[in-house]
């Protein structure tokens, strides 16, 4: 299945939560924080101002970003989970 974001939305794939030791202890998946990180997988067109103008999206595929703890909506595309979320939850772009 293909999803293309409209407007100003895009498409994130989150990165996995390492399991995590502390002193012994497996964390179980129930208690291990959501993910902030995430490579975009698709863009929309851009946002559109209100004299009917589109702004381009600073964000684009390939792009690994940093994004709100609870920002976008959990979808599933061929049963992996994805986020599709407005540019706006960017909170900023990983440079290697």
């Amino acid at each position: 299945m293909v999803v293309k974001p409209l407007g100003d939305h895009i498409l994130v794939k989150p990165e996995e939560a390492t399991e995590t030791k502390k002193g012994g202890i497996i964390i179980p998946d129930t208690a291990k924080e959501k993910p902030q990180e995430g490579v975009v997988v698709a863009a929309g067109s851009g946002k559109r101002t209100e004299d009917g103008k589109v702004l381009a999206l600073e964000v684009k595929k390939g792009d690994r970003i940093l994004f709100s703890k609870y920002g976008g909506t959990e979808i599933k595309i061929d049963g992996e989970t994805h986020l599709i979320m407005r540019e706006d939850d960017v909170l900023g772009i990983i440079e290697s």
